[in-house]
């Protein structure tokens, strides 16, 4: 009984000792050009070890692009006092400039909100689905802002209204 018991510990070591040089020898290392082993593990195609692919250089959404947040974020102090101190509907292009402002600077702060947080590479579903329902909303909010410019009191009024009650 003993010597079937030490033969079969014998068979259970070599299995052990090959499932061990397997699992520790390099796997990716036999000829597999797209994913060699590195120290550290295999670098495989498609996922968070490949680098950022960098757009090409573009001045429309590089530097102009931050220059027009910017100003649209300076322009909306004197544009809000502005209202304040105008006598309301009597001004119907600072209706529109005021809420055409508010609603883009908005879309810009979420936008950015989207591509910082929610990018479509790690949420590829989610990521792509926000950006668009975004994108709707701001079309939905500047016809509301038309609407409301144009059939109702208009911003400049609403915020003297609101100033005063």
């Amino acid at each position: 009984m003993s010597l079937a018991l030490a033969a079969r510990s014998a068979t259970n070591q070599r299995i052990a000792a090959t499932f061990a040089r397997r699992a520790l020898a390099p796997r990716f290392a036999r000829g597999a050009a797209d994913t060699a082993y590195v120290p550290g593990g295999p670098v495989y195609k498609g996922t968070v070890n490949d680098p950022t692919t960098f757009p090409p250089p573009n001045k429309t959404h590089g530097s102009y692009h931050w220059a027009f947040e910017r100003l649209l974020s300076a322009g909306l102090v004197p544009l809000t006092v502005a209202a304040f101190a105008t006598s309301g509907s009597n001004y119907a292009m600072l209706d529109g400039i005021l809420g055409v402002s508010l609603v883009m600077h908005s879309h810009i702060g979420f936008d950015a909100l989207l591509v910082d947080y929610l990018h479509p590479r790690k949420f590829p579903l989610l990521g792509p689905v926000l950006t668009w329902t975004l994108r709707a909303t701001t079309v939905g909010v500047l016809v509301g802002v038309y609407q409301f410019n144009t059939q109702d009191i208009g911003l400049t009024e609403l915020i003297a209204k609101v100033w005063h009650a």
